[in-house]
């Protein structure tokens, strides 16, 4: 799981239904991919990031809890 992306997307009010439609991707592949269970590539990260519209560097942003 990635806490900061929730808590940035919480911040900024972005639900994985926007993430879903802004990547064109199928709601369970979004959240297989917020919730860990599914990798992200770098352009994938990059994106979401975007989207988010955060200043948090990616690193930080994708840091894994376990």
């Amino acid at each position: 799981m990635y806490p900061n992306l929730r808590a940035e997307m919480a911040r900024h009010k972005i639900t994985q239904g926007d993430l879903s439609e802004a990547l064109n991707w199928a709601p369970s592949t979004t959240s297989l991919k917020v919730n860990g269970r599914s990798p992200i590539s770098l352009d994938e990260a990059k994106q979401i990031k975007s989207i988010v519209g955060t200043d948090l560097p990616i690193e930080i942003l994708f840091k894994e809890e376990f």
